[in-house]
């Protein structure tokens, strides 16, 4: 009995000895994970920061290059004693500084441990090779190269947009990034961020007990090298743009181009803006550039929310001709504006009576587009005001006006068309009526458009009726856009009722009417440039002066909104801007006889 006991026992215990021999011959022989475990308890990682990509204008002008620099890493545990000044030489820095970092550093020694952390960010390379000599004199410091962002244009600081590096807020809602890695905050930058910040690679090295960095880990074998961001082709011309801004500069407001028949942006120009000289360092400037009270930062082209003023009327009168309620050869009266009560007028300058639809368009008269949207809201088609005003609000909407466009720009704003419920809460359901609202007749009231939607009403009537959603970026090798920018959007107005209301943008410029037509100066020989002016009344002081063009008038190859705060009429400060861009980007000069308002524009600022 007790030797079979002493047997089962001796047997048991040579069965749990085999397990434990199996499980380590398994743990050390088959299964590697635990000795890559216990090797990287003895590995370093070194980052490989990749450059990103480039951003290239529409005809491969460099609007955002790479140049290099280098941090200065630190591991604390590794520094030995050093000479402090010759470090602070070397570095181009202070001995105050260095010896208050090495104080930081002692007193957080534990929470540190032996990592390794970011003395000096973005040293140029003049300072680095200053250090790399002298290197071996200072264990425990080293350079680590990286790219920064350099701008050979003075060319659309606030599209192109600024990186900053990650803070951990950013890090908790991105875990993909890192401590040390930038991302694209605005612009750009930030809309093609996932393609441009290529992908980080890494070396990996040995460090023995003493936590030294001994050599390469499987001769390199096991690194990763870095993925650089994929190019970008962006729809800019570089030199019209930065035609724009100096046209712009002293001004506040902004200029957009598009190419018509494809939607492409070729001109994107908010001021004041952002210059290009200090996004790469935008850290250093950013408190400077957020306390200015122009906000260079708040980039109007897709942020301001306006009143479109007269070119509004463009929209107005076509939905007119398609409900039915006016045929281009309709007059109406206009002295000195409209009656809409016995005592209360609607304002009109000077000019003569009755008008035309294209007459009306040419001259800007307010009194007529008043009829037409009396016309429009009284319709006896439909049951109420309320129903005839959704039904309108139908129509503008299509026109890309109350919603954002669906650009690939960042922060882009829809503007505002107000609703029949807006109206309803405020006068009572069914209380309202056309005198209520006539401001809307001449894009007044609570109408808000942002300028890409004004410059994207340019590029509908250049195209007789439909866009393209304006973008900003164009097909490329590895960079393919959406499919949405290729497609046409239509407006809910027939295409031929567009051609009457060209007419009229044509005769405004270049004459023909019965009255002289707003827009004369915008007169280009050889071009035949078709525009609309607008002043927006503005509560906070001078009206804001606005102008749409486009040319050629038949197979037009650009659409021009200019929109300049507190500047008058739109005439006379809107229509040069515009003008002066559609001639440059067409003809590649300003003619001689244009070359006075083209100084005018250059050398007057506001502020």
């Amino acid at each position: 009995m007790e030797i079979n006991r002493k047997n089962k026992l001796l047997i048991g215990l040579w069965i749990v000895a085999l397990v434990l021999i199996g499980k380590l011959f398994y743990i050390q022989i088959i299964d590697k994970g635990y000795k890559e475990d216990a090797s990287n308890n003895s590995m370093v990682y070194v980052d490989i920061y990749p450059p990103r990509g480039i951003i290239y204008d529409r005809n491969g002008e460099v609007l955002v290059g790479n140049t290099v620099c280098y941090d200065i890493l630190v591991t604390p545990r590794d520094v030995k004693q050093f000479d402090t000044l010759a470090l602070a030489t070397a570095l181009d820095t202070t001995v105050d500084f260095l010896r208050s970092r090495m104080k930081y550093y002692r007193e957080y020694r534990s929470r540190i441990g032996y990592r390794t952390v970011t003395l000096l960010k973005q040293v140029p390379p003049s300072t680095y090779i200053k250090f790399a000599e002298q290197e071996y004199r200072f264990p425990g410091f080293r350079a680590q190269a990286r790219s920064i962002r350099e701008y050979p244009f003075n060319a659309g600081g606030n599209l192109l947009g600024y990186i900053s590096e990650v803070d951990a807020n950013y890090i908790s809602k991105h875990p993909e990034y890192e401590a040390g890695d930038y991302v694209g905050r605005t612009g750009l930058e930030a809309a093609m961020e996932q393609q441009l910040k290529g992908e980080k690679g890494y070396h990996i090295f040995l460090r023995d007990a003493r936590n030294r960095v001994q050599s390469a880990y499987a001769e390199g074998k096991e690194d990763k090298p870095a993925v650089p961001g994929k190019d970008i082709v962006s729809t800019i011309d570089a030199h019209l743009q930065q035609y724009g801004q100096r046209l712009m500069e002293g001004k506040v407001g902004s200029v957009v181009a598009i190419e018509p028949s494809t939607g492409e942006i070729l001109a994107m120009v908010s001021s004041p803006g952002i210059d290009v000289d200090v996004l790469s360092d935008i850290g250093k400037h950013y408190a400077e550039i957020s306390a200015n009270p122009r906000k260079p930062m708040f980039n109007r082209t897709v942020m301001a929310s306006y009143p479109p003023g007269s070119v509004f009327k463009l929209v107005n009168g076509l939905i007119g001709l398609q409900e039915g309620v006016l045929v281009p050869e309709d007059s109406y009266p206009c002295h000195g504006g409209y009656y809409y009560t016995a005592t209360r007028k609607l304002g009109c300058h000077a000019h003569t009576s009755p008008l035309r639809f294209r007459d009306a368009i040419a001259t800007s008269c307010n009194g007529y587009f008043c009829y037409v949207f009396k016309d429009i809201l009284d319709n006896k088609k439909y049951s109420s005001t309320t129903e005839a005003f959704d039904v309108w609000r139908d129509y503008v909407t299509s026109f890309g006006f109350g919603n954002s466009l669906g650009s690939d720009f960042p922060s882009e704003l829809g503007g505002n068309i107000p609703t029949s419920n807006y109206y309803n809460k405020i006068y009572g359901k069914n209380r309202w009526r056309f005198q209520t609202v006539i401001s809307l007749s001449i894009g007044q009231g609570e109408i808000g458009a942002t300028p890409l939607q004004i410059a994207n009403l340019a590029a509908i009537m250049a195209n007789r009726g439909y866009y393209i959603p304006p973008h900003i970026v164009k097909d490329s090798e590895g960079v393919k856009i959406d499919p949405k920018y290729h497609e046409r959007v239509y407006t809910k107005v027939d295409t031929s009722h567009f051609e009457t209301a060209v007419e009229g943008m044509y005769m405004a410029v270049n004459g023909g009417s019965t009255a002289a037509g707003t827009a004369y100066n915008a007169s280009i020989p050889g071009l035949d440039v078709c525009g609309k002016t607008g002043t927006a009344q503005n509560p906070h002081g001078k009206d804001n002066s606005v102008f749409i063009c486009f040319a050629p008038k038949d197979n037009p190859k650009i659409a021009v909104a200019a929109y300049v705060e507190n500047a008058g009429f739109g005439a006379t400060w809107a229509l040069p801007v515009a003008s002066l861009m559609l001639e440059k980007y067409l003809n590649g000069e300003i003619s001689e006889k244009r070359k006075p308002m083209e100084e005018r524009m250059l050398t007057t600022k506001f502020f």
